[in-house]
């Protein structure tokens, strides 16, 4: 129970190299999760702009002029019949 064995002799030197390996590694480790926390937070805000901007759910809006085309084409389908196979 006191003796360590094999295993937690490598742990003990992964951990070891890992700390004490040099080039900044911990630094850059951690520069890298910084960096992933600012992003997350800009995204977050992103996402926030955009779902004020959208109208809230009672409200319509009329389509584009551009839209005239995928509406009709919608319309089309949804009168289109539609084959009924057993299954």
């Amino acid at each position: 129970m006191g003796s360590m064995s094999l295993i937690h002799w490598v742990v003990v030197v992964a951990v070891v190299l890992i700390l004490f390996g040099g080039g900044g590694k911990i630094s850059s480790i951690m520069g890298d999760f910084a960096r992933g926390i600012k992003s997350f937070k800009k995204n977050m805000a992103e996402d926030e702009s955009m779902s004020e901007s959208t109208p809230p759910a009672g409200q319509i809006t009329p389509p584009a002029a551009s839209d005239a085309a995928f509406l009709k084409e919608a319309q089309r389908a949804d009168e289109a019949p539609v084959d009924k196979k057993p299954v």
